[in-house]
């Protein structure tokens, strides 16, 4: 009788632990695939970024029709003043950080118990992460993964890939990925020919390149591309992002 107890209670145990295993292995596999997949970009252009996959997602949903236009292009085929105004816009100590602006996200933290707007404070780097691999939102779900991936891909990516990456897959209008789309789209001519001032305007657009237009800017729009080139021209011009 103590045998056939402890024989049950090993079987017992034994189908307990599976799910436990087969968890890890799971985990094992997600995180094997996941750096596969950063390493396997920092050379190969995204076909697609989560967040064109979730735009399309959202218009099946609904019914309406949506069409991506997006057109890789490499760096050397970018003019340097689109990432010049990438950087001066969204991220001044993308240069120096290692995927997290600390700095910047005390700031707004202190400008938000202030009462003042709580504003985004996402590097480029993070940016990268949730537009190519993740999706839309606000959740600690998604912010932790987004934290991960970001880890990943500066581990990974040389400063240059990061920028050279976002630029490509960053939205800067409906359905217009990339600054080649939208230079394309917007200005009649590539990527490589955009002026700083043109480049300050597709970047002014980015805090909701769905409602602000570069085709049609708002007052807001411009304001923005005034204070951009402003910052372009006080960081130093296009010597900020030489040396990446």
């Amino acid at each position: 009788m103590a045998i056939r107890t402890k024989v049950r209670r090993t079987r017992t145990r034994s189908r307990l632990a599976r799910p436990a295993i087969w968890a890890c292995k799971a985990a094992a596999l997600l995180f094997v695939s996941s750096v596969l997949a950063v390493l396997v970009l920092r050379w190969v252009p995204p076909p697609t970024s989560g967040v064109m996959i979730e735009r399309r997602l959202g218009a099946f949903v609904a019914g309406t029709p949506y069409s991506v236009s997006y057109r890789w292009v490499p760096w050397d085929r970018i003019a340097k003043t689109a990432g010049q105004a990438a950087v001066a816009a969204e991220d001044q100590h993308f240069p120096t950080h290692h995927g997290f602006d600390f700095e910047s996200l005390q700031r707004a933290i202190d400008a938000h118990e202030e009462g003042r707007r709580l504003r985004g404070a996402s590097t480029i780097s993070q940016q990268v992460a949730k537009n190519v691999f993740l999706w839309s939102g606000r959740s600690f779900v998604r912010k932790g993964l987004e934290a991960y991936f970001t880890v990943l891909i500066e581990l990974m990516w040389p400063k240059r890939r990061i920028l050279e990456v976002y630029l490509n897959v960053a939205e800067l209008g409906p359905g217009v990925f990339g600054v080649e789309a939208a230079s394309q789209r917007f200005f009649g001519k590539p990527a490589a020919k955009l002026t700083a001032s043109d480049a300050a305007l597709l970047t002014a657009v980015l805090p909701n390149p769905i409602r602000l237009r570069a085709d049609r800017p708002s007052a807001y729009v411009e304001g923005r591309r005034a204070w951009i080139l402003r910052q372009m021209a006080q960081l130093g011009g296009t010597a900020l992002v030489d040396g990446l």
